[in-house]
Formats: structure tokens, C-alpha cells, sequence
């Protein structure tokens, strides 16, 4: 099984423990933290995502996740294991940048909405405005970790591979 990471916005550095807490086979596409565009960001992930096959797992985190949940809504992909960190939510009750809102389809790909209550960063508030979006998505809420869910690595691991 492959896994694909993919991180928040201007977190490819921030977001290296995150993703090497996944192991060696990890890859992790760097994406623009200048052009924050759905248009750049999708291109960049477009290969790597390309690559992966049914059984596969993509764990995308905070804005990356915005950006993923879209390209799994409006393309045909396999069917893969996905899990988002701390994912914020751009509609009207949540942050409200139409450029980013997710509108749908439902991806038909197994997803996971993580989110630790003491995120300083994107609001616990929108794992619930998430899932609403996202109704056959499940949801794991932690107490601790903030957006960087520092401490809960082991848990995470943990739950992606049951």
C-alpha cells in the first residue's frame, strides 16, 4: 500500500513530522505557497494522486485537504483510503471563501475527518460543518494535539490502519 501526503497551506516544512509519522513510504508533493489557487494546488497533486491505486491511502492536511476533497469530487479516482487532518471549511458558516467551499458530489472514496478540539488554527467547529458536507464521511475527534496534532501521531497511525 502506498500513501500519499499532502499539506497544509505553506506547510510543507511544518508539516515533515506530520507526514514522516506515516514511514518511508510516504511521498509528499510540494505545492506553491505563493500561487494558493485551486487550479496550482490541484496540479500539483494531480500526478502523485495519478499514481496510486485501489487499496492506496492519501492523508491531506488542513488546506490540502480543501483542495483534495474537490479533485476527489470532480474527477474518477480509485478507490482509496482517505484521511483529512484539521480541514478547514470554506462555506458560509465557516470560513466563507467560495473559491475554496466544497458544493459536491460526495467523493464514493472512504474518508475520515480528523480534527483535535484545542486547534488553534482551523476551528474544532468545522469538523461538524465538514461532515455535514460530507454525510458518509466518519469523524474522529481528539481532545488534544492542536492543528499539528502533536502527541497523537501513534493514535493516528493507529486508526489508519484498521
Amino acid at each position: 500500500m502506498r500513501t500519499l501526503f499532502i499539506h497544509g497551506a505553506g506547510g510543507f516544512d511544518e508539516d515533515r513530522p506530520l507526514a514522516a509519522a506515516f514511514g518511508a513510504h510516504a511521498s509528499m508533493p510540494r505545492m506553491s505557497d505563493e500561487d494558493m489557487s485551486y487550479d496550482s494546488w490541484a496540479g500539483a497533486i494531480q500526478p502523485a494522486l495519478a499514481e496510486l491505486t485501489d487499496g492506496d491511502m492519501v492523508i491531506a492536511h488542513s488546506f490540502g485537504g480543501s483542495i483534495l476533497l474537490r479533485m476527489l469530487a470532480e474527477e474518477r479516482w480509485p478507490r482509496l483510503e482517505v484521511h483529512m487532518l484539521a480541514m478547514p471549511n470554506w462555506g458560509p458558516e465557516g470560513w466563507a471563501v467560495a473559491d475554496y467551499e466544497f458544493t459536491g458530489p460526495e467523493p464514493p472514496q472512504s474518508i475520515t475527518l480528523h480534527h483535535c478540539a484545542d486547534d488553534d488554527v482551523v476551528p474544532h467547529s468545522h469538523l461538524d460543518l465538514n461532515s455535514a458536507v460530507i454525510p458518509h464521511a466518519q469523524t474522529a475527534r481528539y481532545p488534544s494535539g492542536g492543528h499539528q496534532f502533536d502527541g497523537r501521531h501513534d493514535e493516528l497511525r493507529a486508526a489508519f490502519t484498521r
